[in-house]
């Protein structure tokens, strides 16, 4: 009876199976499935968003609100592509994965930058005249997380140029043996660059009733890009690649919540 009813429900429903399944997409690329496509899309992977185990995620967090922090990094090349809205971005959906109760700065409006201001100056009667507004009543903390450092720290560069040892060969060797050995190792170039950036995020949590600092924690990463290039006879080859800021920020916060959660919820 029970099979004869699903088989009732499959007829009816053929699509129902497939309800839950995630979307897929193609690759419209010209080069999809190549060697270089498949080069690429590997270094891709590794840097790809991969979402964390928090191991609380289980029990429900305080309610918080995330305030944007500070970037406290000259580095022009750092600063012009983040600001503390896009660092408090991703924290709002960290936390939110870890299950605390995120009360987000979308919904919040102009009040933001009263709670921030009431917060960054440690005005306990600010802040509880700021916490006794709708929603923010349930508020236990505030949190946020500063950019202490982010700058370049080494760079080291090689390469190989043949049209020295190309000529060399070529009067070593002479006659038409020695020019067609010369002029392949004249046409051989190679390149390698490798540049290493270190960043480093603070989180600090603070009361919302008290504006007092209940806990802080520290964390940074390394993060390091590249480029190869080889030429031979007209034929070349270059990869150039590594994780960028974006992702490195979204780790760091991954690696504060980590610590958040496993140690004060």
């Amino acid at each position: 009876m029970k099979a004869a009813i699903w088989i009732v429900a499959a007829a009816l429903f053929p699509a129902a199976a497939n309800v839950t399944a995630q979307p897929t997409f193609g690759n419209p690329s010209p080069t999809a499935g190549s060697a270089t496509s498949q080069q690429a899309n590997a270094a891709a992977d590794v840097a790809a968003y991969k979402a964390v185990d928090y191991v609380n995620k289980g029990r429900r967090g305080p309610d918080l609100v995330v305030i944007p922090g500070e970037i406290k990094s000259n580095n022009a090349t750092f600063t012009q592509k983040f600001g503390p809205n896009n660092v408090a971005d991703y924290a709002e959906l960290e936390l939110s994965q870890a299950n605390f109760g995120v009360l987000e700065r979308s919904n919040l409006g102009p009040l933001v930058n009263e709670i921030s201001l009431a917060y960054n100056l440690g005005d306990p009667d600010k802040a509880r005249q700021t916490m006794q507004i709708g929603k923010l009543k349930t508020t236990k903390w505030i949190v946020k997380f500063d950019i202490l450092k982010a700058e370049q720290i080494s760079e080291v560069k090689q390469g190989f140029d043949g049209r020295h040892v190309g000529s060399l060969l070529g009067g070593l060797i002479g006659g038409v043996g020695g020019h067609a050995t010369g002029t392949v190792a004249s046409s051989v170039q190679t390149r390698e660059a490798t540049g290493v950036w270190l960043i480093g995020m603070r989180y600090k949590i603070m009361d919302a009733t008290t504006t007092e600092q209940v806990a802080q924690g520290y964390t940074e990463e390394k993060m390091e890009v590249g480029a190869t290039g080889t030429s031979v006879m007209g034929v070349s080859q270059s990869a150039k690649g590594g994780v960028g800021l974006d992702t490195m920020v979204q780790r760091l916060i991954q690696k504060n919540v980590w610590e958040i959660d496993s140690k004060y919820k």
